[in-house]
């Protein structure tokens, strides 16, 4: 699925779906692939191919430092439980 969000976001068709569907379309893995490959597009028209490499990470970095930061806290939260056999 983040393949699939790549691709569409590189050929320009995931930007209709966005523009229809609004968040519900940003949300899953989809939209994450859409994000990076919108970030590496933009950072290629600034700074050449090395923006291909270093503009999906800028564009994605609060996603994951978020979802990184929110892991952390639910596994200091929860007590994990052996299965019995």
């Amino acid at each position: 699925m983040l393949l699939f969000g790549c691709i569409l976001g590189g050929l320009g068709i995931y930007k209709y779906l966005v523009d229809f569907a609004g968040a519900g379309a940003t949300v899953p893995l989809t939209g994450f692939g859409y994000n990076l490959s919108k970030g590496a597009i933009e950072a290629v028209k600034e700074s050449g191919i090395v923006g291909a490499f270093t503009g999906g990470v800028k564009a994605s970095a609060g996603g994951i430092a978020a979802a990184v930061f929110f892991g952390y806290i639910a596994s200091l939260i929860s007590k994990p439980k052996i299965k019995k056999q």
